[in-house]
């Protein structure tokens, strides 16, 4: 082996310290994410304790999402002015705290509020983990220790009403919220002790305009879309106001953010067309993953009456192809690209939703399961080389910017979808209706889920399409990673 070579390899082993490090920040990460799904299983016992339609519990879903999608952009800024490190502590006192306060709320009202707050400290724990072991890695060995990072984005939403239910079969639901509390210390102390600190740069003035306009905006739009499960029609007022308006607004933001010099989010990163197409991929992916996530628990609980813990194990199925794929995919998208990976997985998804708009009030929990294992293989198979193909694409001065942006976009497509299909469901299912009725009503909601996945085909061939001009730019000798954001166009 030449010297040349000897050198190469060792530049791009990882050592054990990374990997630790590593540890540290998934342990923050899971806890953040697996409550983005993990009460999903509840919804019904919720419904029934706190007395609210679905279209109002499934506020305690999109409250949770909007928040994490409203503190993402100000990550970027607060570790640059603070510090990676220090910012990351006190996502974890806030998650903490919210989680706490979440577990004592005797109201829906109180539950949504606490769970901002919760979303609030959840929202920069992934973000600024990733900094972290962005810059921890380095450029050439970013690809691998961030699929590893980006795991718990796949696989904790999925596992999360197995646990959820696994909780609620011996306890009362607001120990859901309470398991957090002596993970969130175990994960402040390990971070106050290996977390390193980084410099993620200079911050510059804060963002307030921006800060005020897209959270604004988002959250308008999906309040606007929550009013049609309670009862508003689609040309009402109440409906069409808050879209409209929110809609404005986020456009008033991409203009603010295309002339500020230190915007919020830096929009200009989308000029890259490979951070496009993975951006908007997970954008899609959110929608289509966090949105029918809400599904299958009310499914087994309100159509076939399965009890909290048969219901979270009836989801594990997707948990397990989810697992299956990862390794699978990093292979795959490290020989093929991530796009056309993830194009196969997404097309995947699409396929396996599918038989879902056909269950019936009998249909076999072996078959459902089946598709569900299918289901997670798609979503390993897409999310992961999705995100390694945006990151891949960043210098390393852009990671603060690009971090942030990729995670906003999944929220608040989780968001959206959780919102559109909680309104479907309602629309669909007449009061007092037959478990067939029902079982009907879910199909019209899977209909809808299909439609959302096949939209993320449409990024999905824009990230393909703009990683081919980059790999032919880079055939030949290998090039050292730190160049591969010029021959990608940054």
């Amino acid at each position: 082996m030449s010297l040349q070579a000897s050198n190469a390899a060792a530049s791009q082993r990882i050592e054990s310290h990374v990997w630790v490090i590593c540890g540290v920040v998934i342990l923050g990460m899971i806890m953040s994410i697996l409550d983005t799904t993990i009460v999903n299983v509840a919804l019904h016992t919720l419904s029934g304790d706190l007395h609210g339609p679905i279209a109002q519990i499934q506020w305690v879903v999109t409250g949770y999402l909007l928040a994490l999608a409203a503190v993402i952009p100000v990550t970027g800024w607060a570790a640059r002015r603070f510090g990676a490190k220090q910012v990351y502590m006190v996502s974890l006192v806030l998650f903490t705290a919210g989680s706490a306060a979440c577990g004592v709320s005797n109201s829906l009202t109180a539950l949504v509020i606490f769970r901002v707050l919760q979303g609030v400290g959840g929202g920069m724990i992934m973000p600024v983990g990733q900094m972290i072991m962005a810059h921890v890695a380095g450029p050439q060995r970013m690809g691998r220790v961030m699929a590893v990072v980006s795991m718990p984005a796949m696989i904790a939403p999925i596992l999360g009403p197995v646990v959820g239910g696994a909780i609620l079969e011996h306890l009362h639901w607001s120990w859901i919220f309470f398991v957090n509390v002596p993970i969130g210390v175990v994960a402040f102390v390990f971070a106050s002790r290996i977390l390193p600190h980084t410099d993620s740069g200079s911050a510059g003035p804060f963002d307030f305009i921006g800060l005020a306009l897209l959270p604004t905006g988002a959250t308008a739009v999906i309040y606007g879309l929550s009013q049609l499960g309670s009862g508003s029609a689609l040309g009402s007022t109440a409906v069409l106001l808050p879209v409209v308006a929110g809609f404005g607004l986020s456009a008033l933001f991409v203009v603010h953010a295309l002339r500020a010099e230190h915007p919020l989010l830096d929009v200009r990163l989308y000029a890259n067309r490979v951070f496009a197409g993975a951006s908007l991929t997970n954008l899609g992916l959110g929608a289509a993953l966090f949105g029918a996530m809400i599904l299958v628990p009310l499914y087994y609980q309100e159509v076939r009456g399965q009890n909290v813990i048969n219901t979270g194990l009836l989801n594990g199925p997707q948990g397990i192809g989810a697992l299956i794929a990862m390794p699978i995919a990093s292979r795959l998208t490290e020989r093929f690209g991530g796009g056309r990976v993830a194009l196969g997985g997404v097309s995947v998804l699409c396929l396996s939703t599918i038989p879902l708009a056909f269950v019936g009030a009998h249909t076999s929990f072996v078959a459902i399961s089946l598709v569900l294992v299918v289901r997670g293989l798609s979503i390993g198979m897409s999310f992961m080389p999705a995100m390694t193909a945006a990151f891949a694409a960043m210098r390393p001065e852009q990671i603060s910017d690009a971090t942030p942006q990729i995670n906003v976009l999944m929220r608040l497509g989780g968001a959206v979808g959780t919102a559109i299909l909680a309104v479907v469901l309602q629309r669909a299912i007449p009061h007092g209706a037959s478990p067939g009725a029902r079982a009907a009503g879910f199909d019209t909601a899977y209909w809808w889920a299909l439609a959302i996945a096949a939209l993320s085909l449409l990024p999905c061939l824009l990230l393909l399409r703009a990683e081919r001009p980059a790999a032919e730019a880079l055939q030949g000798e290998p090039i050292p990673a730190e160049a591969t954001a010029d021959a990608l166009g940054v």
